[in-house]
């Protein structure tokens, strides 16, 4: 019997999967879940116990929390990374290490085939088949709820048929979860003008009084969150334990897909969204103008391709070598405010701070040049507008 490994959540679509593959094309279902930093341990047996429950031959968990990290998350910080200045890519970046992690595991087990749920019209597709045709030409890829073009409720209707309850309810929302946020999709983000309902958000907001929070960065990582040093995966972690139930990180991501038409994606995530915006507060004060604006074009482009499921083409090594770079000072503390539904970057603390009163007060006075200095350096600096001026005006002589 053929082998296929299935990517598997455990939700409708690739239960769906399940079924389909054994029962319609006669397969071996191998199933594998990606733990990116999203799952406890109980969801996970949750998962392995579904698998088992749907047949599959068996059933791994690879856990792949910490090269998530240190492999995409931490160059999503570096580069203050929002897609449409939004998004801070919770899903995209998740599965491009899980495709990757998925493809490893079909050439340790040799399967022939891989699956996965994606339907037709997103972004997951392409990610996936094009990380697999890179990293295991010539496996098969079989991918059911987009060859037959499945409705969620067609779905429902053919487990059902074979025995396998879902609830319908729930099936309306489609929630993923990982180490860098939570993405909710449901009929609302089919349209352009709903929002999703409090119901739909997975974490309920609980938290109302006011509290500060700090992080401390080194080399533009986070490694301790209120003064204990945890690491980055945990700071991630425990900055959206207690950030989310505030309702804060919360938004519709609105954007073009890799195939070229609108979508829209409800996420929540606080812990990235509080992370990013730290984290370039912090660059504000410890990098040169122009450092920051070659990480900002340079940034734009490395989350645009990424997006794409682009991480393996060899220019994103490139470009994360500058990333990596541009961190050498971005080391310091940042104090924020959380509140329901929206949090403040109080300020920073850092050695490496270039606002320093050693130089001068901005708008008060200076100490490292006078006056005069200052009025030859704008005639020379505006030099070559003047002469446009002089030459288009009329005025040269």
């Amino acid at each position: 019997m053929k082998k296929v490994v299935l990517a598997f959540s455990g939700g409708l679509d690739t239960s769906f999967c399940c079924i389909y593959l054994s029962k319609e094309l006669g397969l071996e279902i191998h199933s594998v879940v990606v733990n990116t930093g999203g799952f406890s341990k109980e969801e996970l047996k949750a998962i392995e116990e579904r698998a088992y429950a749907l047949g599959v031959k068996s059933h791994s968990t690879i856990d792949e929390t910490e090269n998530y990290y240190r492999d995409t998350i931490k160059y999503l910080i570096f580069g203050n990374v929002l897609k449409n200045a939004t998004y801070p890519l919770s899903v995209s970046a998740e599965r491009v290490c899980q495709a990757t992690a998925i493809a490893n595991y079909a050439k340790k087990i040799g399967a022939g085939c891989v699956a996965h749920g994606s339907t037709g019209a997103g972004n997951d597709q392409v990610r996936f088949d094009m990380i697999f045709n890179t990293l295991i030409p010539g496996v098969e890829i079989i991918t059911p709820i987009r060859d037959l073009k499945l409705s969620r409720e067609e779905e429902i209707a053919y487990l059902a048929k074979h025995g396998v309850e879902i609830n319908a309810e729930k099936a309306k929302y489609s929630i993923n979860k990982g180490l860098w946020g939570t993405s909710v999709g449901g009929a609302e983000t089919l349209t352009s003008n709903k929002y999703l309902p409090e119901a739909a958000w997975p974490t309920p907001v609980t938290s109302s009084e006011p509290q500060t929070v700090t992080i401390d960065f080194v080399k533009g990582e986070p490694v301790a969150l209120n003064g204990e040093p945890i690491g980055a995966v945990k700071v991630i972690q425990q900055l959206q334990d207690l950030a989310q139930p505030y309702g804060i990180g919360r938004d519709i991501h609105v954007g073009d897909t890799i195939i070229g038409i609108k979508g829209r994606v409800g996420f929540e995530a606080a812990g990235p969204l509080i992370l990013i915006k730290a984290h370039h507060t912090l660059e504000k004060h410890t990098l040169t103008k122009w450092q920051l604006s070659w990480k900002d074009q340079i940034s734009g482009f490395y989350g645009n391709y990424m997006h794409e499921g682009q991480m393996h083409d060899p220019v994103m090594r490139d470009m994360e070598a500058f990333l990596r770079s541009s961190q050498e000072t971005v080391t310091g503390r940042v104090i924020v405010e959380l509140h329901p539904y929206r949090f403040i970057v109080v300020g920073i603390e850092s050695e490496h701070d270039l606002m320093s009163t050693k130089f001068g007060s901005y708008g008060e006075m200076n100490e490292g040049y006078t006056g005069d200095d200052v009025k030859g350096f704008a005639k020379i600096f505006g030099n070559q507008t003047i002469i446009w001026h002089k030459v288009n005006s009329g005025g040269a002589e």
